[in-house]
């Protein structure tokens, strides 16, 4: 009989759950509120109103392409891509190279960065519908700004000793918050509003495709130049400091993306046709 490493089950356990809610899925999700006997309504999104057929997915793809705010947003999401797995990848490097994983926050890192993709999201959709009437874009360059305040915040803190390093994990957790709110609002939501019912699907993955291309060059840049985890390089703060430098430049990129589409909202077609025959 083969008995099963303990460790084997980081793999068996989610794949376990995704088979379940697989089956869930099939039964319980449907398409349209209609399909599950409720009434339909009116989404306002890009595609709101459009009776014609679907278009195949080549030109969707180029329309998404030549479209300025589905591309201010995905250049948004590189910068969120980025930020965010320089934040949840390379804290706990940080933390064991400078001896803090005493520490609660290293040694509850997954559940910390739950709470702060729950939190994240909450804000970011409250903030959204009741302060900004749904737009998107005001709540990414917000998030944005904190980002940033955060980021430049770490700098200090990195020079403080003991006490600054500990508090550099309050930071990034705050950070995650944000930066998971950004993502969620963008690649989530303003990619169905700006994709529309119908194109939802290639807007989304165009989208999150550069929160992807922005995390590889992450990967890259941060590997090359930040201390390998366990080697004698990485018990020197002197070594971390260009950490909170690399995330500075890009959380102003990404703050100054939003700004550009703070007003912008879907123009459904219905609406147009309207305004056209007024």
């Amino acid at each position: 009989m083969t008995v099963i490493d303990g460790g084997q089950w980081v793999w068996f356990i989610p794949a376990a759950l995704l088979l379940t809610f697989f089956i869930i899925d099939l039964f319980v999700v449907r398409d349209k509120p209609s399909d599950a006997g409720q009434q339909d309504f009116e989404t306002d999104d890009a595609t709101s109103g459009d009776d014609s057929p679907r278009l195949p997915a080549r030109v969707v793809f180029k329309k998404m392409l030549t479209n300025p705010v589905i591309v201010t947003i995905a250049l948004i999401e590189f910068c969120s891509g980025f930020l965010r797995n320089a934040i949840m990848h390379w804290y706990r490097d940080f933390a064991k190279g400078v001896s803090l994983t005493d520490q609660f926050i290293y040694e509850n890192w997954g559940m910390l960065l739950c709470v702060a993709g729950i939190m994240g999201g909450v804000f970011a959709g409250v903030v959204s519908d009741r302060l900004f009437n749904s737009r998107r874009g005001p709540v990414a360059a917000l998030l944005y700004g904190l980002m940033l305040i955060g980021a430049v915040v770490m700098i200090p803190l990195m020079s403080m000793g003991h006490t600054g390093l500990v508090a550099i994990g309050l930071c990034v957790v705050f950070m995650s918050m944000a930066i998971i709110g950004v993502h969620g609002m963008l690649s989530g939501t303003a990619s169905q509003d700006f994709g529309g019912t119908k194109n939802a699907g290639i807007a989304v993955g165009l989208i999150d495709g550069f929160v992807y291309i922005g995390t590889m060059f992450q990967s890259v840049l941060l590997g090359f130049l930040l201390p390998e985890k366990g080697k004698p390089e990485a018990a020197d703060i002197a070594n971390w400091k260009v950490w909170p430098y690399l995330m500075v430049p890009v959380a102003v990129v990404g703050l100054l993306l939003a700004l550009r589409v703070w007003n912008a909202k879907p123009k459904p077609k219905k609406r147009a046709a309207e305004a056209a025959s007024e």
